[in-house]
């Protein structure tokens, strides 16, 4: 599954690959204007969010891990179940939680 996203005018898109019972297992993030050291950073993240998620970590334990941090670009973004995020990491970790996330 694909989703397009928007932080602070950065657009981004996120591609979950899902286990066969549907909870997430590897995680891809591509940023629109991101120059090499952000990419790189970025795509660092996704394997090691991806092996976790691999290797038994639970979706919750892994988002919980990344909420809140803080870097550029942050402010609002164009899902409205995610309004305000922090960082891309943030971003990620609050759209997953809200997606995947059992609803109590």
């Amino acid at each position: 599954m694909t989703h397009k996203f928007a932080i602070n005018g950065h657009e981004g898109y996120l591609t979950v690959g899902l286990f066969d019972d549907g909870r997430p297992g590897e995680i891809f993030i591509k940023m629109s204007k991101e120059g090499s050291t952000l990419s790189g950073l970025i795509q660092g993240f996704c394997r090691a969010f991806s092996l976790c998620l691999q290797h038994g970590l639970h979706l919750d334990e892994a988002c919980e891990r990344f909420r809140g941090m803080r870097f550029e670009p942050m402010g609002g973004t164009s899902n409205a179940d995610v309004p305000e995020c922090s960082s891309i990491l943030d971003y990620v970790a609050r759209y997953l939680q809200f997606e995947f996330a059992p609803r109590r």
